[in-house]
């Protein structure tokens, strides 16, 4: 008897392949769709159309196709989780928590409702069970260029061992475009989604403004001495790294380094006060479940466009991760991911939640 799957299925043309390829691996599979559509948000999360979609892909498979309205959860665990990182100060992922709290959690509890052993989706990543450690471990995807690890490093044994990647073998986009066309998927011309999905327009301080109703007030800019160099139109505009639109007129450039809350500054400084070597990370998960004794040498990426940089890592005793990198890194944020990898396996991942901004 074949095992039976859960293929989460967005609409798009990867989770619609990774569907198809897990019918031709000989699972019994199930479709489906979470609904997250909000409607005070103007996303397209989960909306009709992709509804529509997953469910032609599904019946074309010959398989029955399921829509679970997470509405509701989308809304507490991903969307007030952005908002309220941001007015701490904070620049958030909300894709890692909607793979974590939504993927990975809600619909690993609808897989086991619906009878199902393992959980698919179109995620470009690999599951690989490594024999010699007795360990499960994550991979990344054969097409670098797609890979999604960074968004997944929060994955534990116990979940590895349900999941799996079929994309992650895929050589190309291309490639699983000509899968979708020989199938005669609708969808197989689809574009990737771009920006988060519940701020299609990439405007994040107009959305965070509409969804609290609240005013973020107007506040100063100011250098590392606290002198003024103007006025900024809310704390929430503004991320690290970021030089233009300031809306100031300023002999050199400044970037923005630090934001101060408290205060309601922000603080800009010269291009060289983005550097740090050093962070600490929260809520760190170790994918092996098991924390290491001593410092490890590995590479970190501190956001998902982010290239790798050699670093050693040390858990303190109050639980957070240290990581020093061996050159300093630009724009490091507090609230982004700080993902660690050893060769093509993610060790595990944490949220960035301090640096020491080099001087």
């Amino acid at each position: 008897m074949s095992e039976k799957a859960l293929v989460a299925m967005s609409g798009g043309v990867d989770s619609s392949v990774a569907a198809a390829w897990m019918v031709e691996a000989g699972y019994s599979c199930v479709g489906a769709t979470m609904q997250l559509f909000n409607k005070d948000c103007g996303g397209t999360c989960g909306s009709a159309p992709e509804v529509e979609d997953a469910r032609r892909v599904a019946q074309s498979l010959g398989f029955d196709h399921h829509t679970f309205d997470y509405e509701g959860d989308f809304s507490s665990l991903v969307i007030d989780r952005f908002v309220a990182a941001y007015e701490q100060g904070r620049t958030p992922n909300p894709c890692i928590d909607c793979n974590r709290y939504m993927k990975f959690a809600e619909l690993y509890s609808a897989a086991k409702s619906l009878g199902c052993d393992i959980i698919a989706t179109g995620h470009y990543a690999r599951v690989v069970y490594d024999e010699a450690r007795g360990k499960w471990t994550l991979r990344k995807a054969k097409n670098l260029a797609k890979d999604q690890t960074y968004v997944l490093y929060f994955l534990t044994q116990e979940q590895l061992a349900h999941t799996r990647f079929p994309l992650g073998e895929a050589v190309s986009k291309d490639a699983v475009r000509a899968v979708a066309e020989r199938y005669g998927f609708v969808n197989a011309q689809k574009k990737d989604s771009q920006d988060i999905c519940f701020v299609p327009d990439g405007k994040y301080a107009d959305f965070i403004r509409r969804r609290t109703g609240r005013d973020y007030p107007a506040g100063d800019f100011v250098d590392r001495e606290g002198n003024v160099l103007g006025q900024h139109k809310g704390i929430i505009g503004y991320t690290i790294g970021q030089r233009k639109g300031l809306g100031l007129a300023l002999p050199a450039p400044l970037y923005v380094c630090r934001k101060d809350v408290a205060n309601n500054t922000v603080v800009l400084a010269p291009e060289l006060a983005l550097y740090t070597r050093r962070l600490w990370a929260e809520d760190f998960n170790w994918i092996s479940g098991e924390i290491p004794n001593g410092p490890v040498r590995c590479a970190a990426r501190t956001r998902y466009s982010a290239k790798e940089a050699p670093a050693t890592v040390t858990v303190c005793d109050d639980g957070r991760v240290e990581i020093v990198f061996d050159e300093p890194q630009r724009a490091v944020t507090e609230g982004q991911a700080v993902v660690l990898y050893d060769g093509d396996e993610v060790l595990g991942g944490g949220t960035i939640c301090g640096t020491e901004v080099e001087r």
